[in-house]
């Protein structure tokens, strides 16, 4: 097959003039020559892409692949994850991992978490924050917990984001609503163990393979998972493959919330448990990064016997068999 790659280059970004924290999301040229790697190992053949605007000028002119492995994450609103996504599903291209509806509610907390709690399944107590002043008439069990409604690889997250008082928190939604551009979400603090589960697949065979415990050393940034310590994890991070009940309890409802929000191919969930030991969903993330070293999921494939060849080889299969599928079926 011709598999065009989608991402968005880091690298780019940086030479335009974005900061390195707006860039943080995106990719660099080792993770998208280890996919294209990984893809011409399982006989195919890459074609680098690149960003929407240029899949846009490609599909101008015509240029069509047989399916797309999307990376890309985009740079403005809460739709960016998607505009890939939804551009390819115009064209009637397929593509890798989740769709659109999927990525735009997950990539903003509060929606997901909406979502999550309307499944049934236990995520801490929230606000979302709009305004500073909105943070004055947040009645939540203290203390709290602040990030930016629609970031991921923690940015936003730094030692002052657990607060204990009105004050604080108001200091800190306006903080990220000045420097963000968006609302705060604002959480009950969970005070117990984090883990990150890998999920690979889609629906019914979706499947759980495995959990990472992420244990933040107690001098890094008050034991919080900051952006400083995801930046700078062999320092500050110990990553461990838990299996205890703990762990598989994280699994089951990681499963139920990637199950229940329509997540395709491969991602992550993460789970925190809260004081008397309940996992709860924190946050969900169906594009999940694939450095071959440094992100969480490859980190994680490598840990449980996963060369990183074969994690691309499952994301591929999942993918196709949506292409593969018969009319009838994916109509149904």
């Amino acid at each position: 097959m011709n598999i065009g790659i989608t991402f968005d280059s880091i690298e780019e970004y940086l030479r335009a003039g974005v900061s390195r924290e707006t860039a943080a999301e995106f990719d660099r040229e080792e993770t998208i020559e280890a996919i294209a790697t990984a893809l011409r190992d399982l006989g195919h053949t890459p074609d680098i892409i690149g960003n929407i605007r240029s899949l846009v000028k490609r599909l101008a002119t015509g240029d069509r692949g047989d399916l797309v492995f999307n990376i890309a994450e985009g740079l403005k609103g809460f739709g960016r994850e998607a505009q890939v996504p939804a551009l390819l599903d115009a064209y009637d291209i397929p593509y890798t991992f989740s769709d659109p509806l999927a990525l735009a509610i997950t990539l903003h907390k509060g929606m997901a978490k909406h979502v999550i709690r309307d499944l049934g399944i236990s995520t801490p107590d929230f606000a979302v924050v709009h305004t500073p002043d909105d943070a004055k008439h947040v009645h939540l069990i203290r203390p709290l917990f602040v990030k930016p409604v629609a970031e991921g690889t923690s940015k936003g997250v730094t030692p002052a984001s657990r607060v204990n008082d009105t004050r604080a928190l108001v200091a800190r939604c306006a903080r990220i609503i000045t420097s963000f551009g968006q609302p705060a979400l604002v959480e009950t603090y969970l005070p117990g163990r984090e883990f990150t589960a890998g999920i690979l697949g889609t629906g019914d065979k979706a499947f759980c393979f495995g959990v990472l415990e992420v244990l933040v050393h107690d001098k890094a940034d008050r034991g919080i998972y900051t952006f400083k310590s995801k930046e700078r994890y062999l320092e500050r991070v110990t990553y461990r493959v838990a299996g205890d009940d703990a762990s598989r309890g994280a699994a089951v409802i990681a499963l139920q919330a990637w199950r229940g929000l329509g997540c395709r191919d491969a991602g992550r969930v993460d789970v925190r448990e809260d004081g008397a030991g309940n996992p709860n969903i924190i946050d969900i993330n169906p594009l999940a990064g694939l450095h071959p070293v440094h992100s969480d999921l490859s980190i994680l494939a490598a840990k449980t016997g996963m060369s990183y060849r074969n994690l691309i080889a499952v994301i591929l299969e999942s993918a196709l068999e949506r292409v593969h599928r018969p009319a009838t079926a994916a109509a149904s």
